[in-house]
């Protein structure tokens, strides 16, 4: 029995990490912890079963620590990322401007023309204005590593539902200036 549980045990730990880690959004995020509580269950049970104290007390605290990421991701945030796609799908039949959740200026694919380009990084704003002056787009590499960051003005972009998209083509995004991690241009 010991030897399922730390497995168990393992594999909870292990899918949890991945799907936290992975920054995918809310949900995943909440499932990530969900997969850390069953994981810190089972290390508690595998404490217990091997008389293994500090296991024993580490776990409970993981649990409970768990158990406030499951609300925190799948509760809360869950909630505000869907008023946020509310806003943005009510706004695009409204008369004004349609909006679009700030959150997707780290997270959403980028395309220009036909082709998926990268993925939004960040951006910039004026800090008086508002105003959004470029975005930044991690484009090939695997989880950072490999990546090249280049700079779209966002005179050249704009949302599309959940997609960034350039209004350049695939030829010309390759063309942009690149940005370094560590200094990104004043304008």
């Amino acid at each position: 029995m010991q030897y399922i549980v730390s497995w168990v045990a393992t594999g909870a730990t292990i899918l949890g990490a991945s799907l936290t880690a992975s920054n995918l959004g809310a949900r995943i995020t909440g499932y990530g912890f969900i997969s850390f509580t069953i994981g810190a269950i089972a290390w508690f049970t595998l404490g217990m079963m091997t008389d293994q104290p500090p296991l024993v007390w580490t776990n409970v605290v993981m649990t409970f620590l768990n158990l406030f990421g499951v609300w925190r991701w799948l509760g809360r945030q869950a909630k505000v990322e869907s008023g946020a796609h509310a806003a943005a799908e009510a706004s695009a039949g409204s008369s004004g401007e349609s909006l679009f959740p700030a959150s997707l200026l780290t997270s959403a694919k980028v395309r220009c023309g036909d082709k998926q380009v990268g993925t939004c990084v960040d951006a910039m704003l004026g800090c008086g204005s508002g105003r959004l002056s470029y975005v930044v787009v991690s484009e090939g590499g695997v989880a950072g590593v490999g990546e090249t960051l280049r700079r779209i003005p966002w005179r050249d972009a704009h949302f599309e539902g959940d997609e960034l998209v350039g209004r350049l083509d695939p030829r010309r995004f390759a063309e942009l200036e690149t940005v370094s991690r560590e200094q990104w241009p004043e304008r």
